[in-house]
């Protein structure tokens, strides 16, 4: 079965670069403008074996995805990212307790974004192995 991270930004810009990383890894990307776009993806059925939300979108924040995510059993395990250009540190405090597992702030590196996300992705792998 296909595997899909989702990528939720309204910033086309990072949603370009997101992409360009991800699939440079070898995985397909459903990607999404906007809160409601992600929400849309998550209800499709498609195989999400990640995701990184943008906390600050239109319709539907990315913490509310993230509380979505871990609400539904599909998505328990699923390693989520959230990331943000708020300089408040309680968004980065709320982003966590709502299940997210990594914090990325924005502007990162494609270094930062590949390494954050393939160690996640490893680590689900070998919790699943177990």
């Amino acid at each position: 079965m296909e595997q899909f991270i989702l990528v939720a930004d309204d910033d086309p810009a990072i949603l370009r670069l997101i992409s360009t990383v991800i699939e440079g890894e070898g995985f397909l990307v459903a990607t999404a403008k906007d809160g409601k776009e992600a929400y849309a993806a998550l209800k499709s059925g498609a195989n999400i074996v990640a995701a990184i939300v943008d906390n600050l979108m239109p319709y539907i924040a990315g913490v509310d995805i993230v509380k979505f995510m871990r609400s539904d059993k599909r998505f328990e395990n699923v390693p989520i990212i959230v990331m943000t250009g708020d300089k408040n540190p309680s968004a980065s405090a709320k982003a966590l307790a709502a299940g997210a597992v990594a914090f990325l702030p924005k502007p990162f590196s494609n270094t930062q974004l590949r390494s954050t996300l393939m160690t996640l992705i490893q680590k689900r792998d070998s919790h699943a192995a177990s």
